[in-house]
C-alpha cells in the first residue's frame, strides 16, 4: 500500500474541559464591603470535523494518535470571562466515513467542502461568584465549576467519491484506459496488483462536459471475504454512481469473469449491484471484425462496449454510454 494513501485512521479525542468561575470581591479604595465580581469561565475547545476537497487522503491523520482541544480559561475578577479554549478542527477528504469506535455507529459522512460536523461539544463555562448573587444572597462565596470534556474514540474511513468506479481482475486494462482518457498518471505494469490505491481522473467528454472516473485495486475472487486486497478495494465502490465491469477479451470465458466479479460485489453489500453498470471488454485490438461479432452475438444480453485504450478504438462510444448512464435524464 502506498505510503502516500490512508484511507483508515483511529483517533481518540478529547474536547476542552470549561473553565471554573471565580470567587472575586471588589476592593476599592472607598468600597471597604464591596459585592462580588468574580467572572464566568470560558467554553472548552470543541472538536469539530470539516471536510476539505484540497484532500484526497488520511495521511495527515495516520500519526495523530490523539487529539485534544483546549480547555477554557478560568474566569476574572471584575466580572471578565476567561477566555475559550481553542477548537481542534480536523480536515477530512470529501467522502470520509465518520464512526464511533466502540458501539459502530456511523456518527456522519462528510461529503461536501466545507461541511462541518461537530464532534465533541467543549465544556461549558463555570459561571463566577455575580451569577449567584441575589436580593437575598448578596455574597455568594462559591463559584461554578467548568463542564467536563467529552471523548470518543473514532474511525475516520475513506470512500473515493467518483462518477464511475472501474471494477476488473488485475491487469484487466483499468489503469491504462484511466492514463488514455484522461490526465492521471497511474502505475502501469504487466502483473498483479500494480495499483495498489484508487486513481482518480476527470474524463472530458464533450462541450465542456466531463466526469470523474477512478481506477481502484483489481478484484479476486474471495474479495469480499479479505483475499487479495479485498475490502480496501471494495469499500471505494460504494460511492461510485456507475460501475464499470472490465474483462480482457484473452479471457478464457468472459461471461464467467464477469459474474464472478458481480458476486463479489454482490456478497460485499447487495446494494451494490443496484448502481447502474455496463461491461467493457478490453485489449480489442487483439481481435479482428469477425471475432468481435461473434463475441457480441454470445454476450448480446450484456450489451458490451469492445475498447481497446492501446488502439483508441471504441473510447468515445464508452464515454457516450458512461454519460448516459450516469446523466438518465438526459
Amino acid at each position: 500500500m502506498s505510503e502516500s494513501f490512508v484511507d483508515y485512521v483511529k483517533i481518540y479525542f478529547t474536547s476542552g474541559k470549561g473553565g471554573d468561575g471565580v470567587v472575586s470581591w471588589r476592593r476599592e479604595k472607598y468600597v471597604p464591603k464591596g459585592g462580588p465580581n468574580g467572572g464566568d469561565g470560558g467554553r472548552g475547545g470543541h472538536v469539530i470535523v470539516r471536510g476539505n476537497a484540497q484532500l484526497w487522503t488520511l495521511l495527515d491523520l495516520k500519526y495523530r494518535k490523539f487529539i485534544h482541544a483546549e480547555a477554557g480559561m478560568p474566569g476574572e475578577s471584575n466580572n471578565c470571562t476567561g477566555r475559550s479554549g481553542k477548537d481542534e478542527i480536523v480536515d477530512v477528504p470529501l467522502g470520509t466515513l465518520v464512526r464511533d469506535d466502540e458501539t459502530g455507529e456511523v456518527v456522519a459522512e462528510i461529503l461536501h467542502d466545507g461541511q462541518e460536523l461537530l464532534l465533541l461539544e467543549g465544556g461549558w463555562g463555570g459561571k463566577g461568584n455575580t451569577f449567584y448573587k441575589t436580593a437575598t444572597h448578596q455574597a455568594p462565596d462559591f463559584a461554578g465549576k467548568g463542564g467536563p470534556p467529552q471523548e470518543m474514540q473514532v474511525v475516520f474511513e475513506l470512500k473515493v467519491l467518483a462518477d464511475v468506479g472501474l471494477v476488473g481482475f488485475p491487469n484487466a486494462g483499468k489503469s491504462t484506459l484511466l492514463s488514455v482518457v484522461s490526465a492521471a498518471r497511474p502505475k502501469i505494469a504487466d502483473y498483479a496488483f500494480t495499483t495498489l490505491v484508487p486513481n482518480l481522473g476527470i474524463v472530458r467528454y464533450r462541450d465542456n462536459l466531463s466526469f470523474v472516473m477512478a481506477d481502484i485495486p483489481g478484484i479476486i475472487e474471495g474479495a469480499h471475504q479479505g483475499r487479495g486486497l479485498g475490502t480496501q478495494f471494495l469499500r471505494h465502490i460504494e460511492r461510485n454512481s456507475v460501475l464499470l465491469f472490465m474483462v480482457s477479451v484473452d479471457t478464457d470465458d468472459i461471461r464467467k469473469q464477469y459474474e464472478i466479479l458481480l458476486n463479489e460485489v454482490h456478497l460485499y453489500n447487495e446494494e451494490l449491484t443496484d448502481k447502474p453498470r455496463m461491461l467493457a471488454i478490453t485489449k480489442c485490438d487483439m481481435i479482428d471484425e469477425g471475432m468481435e461479432a461473434e463475441l457480441l452475438a454470445e454476450l448480446s444480453d450484456l450489451h458490451p462496449v469492445f475498447i481497446s485504450s492501446v488502439a483508441q478504438k471504441g473510447l468515445d462510444a464508452l464515454k457516450q454510454k458512461l454519460w448516459a448512464l450516469l446523466n438518465p435524464e438526459q
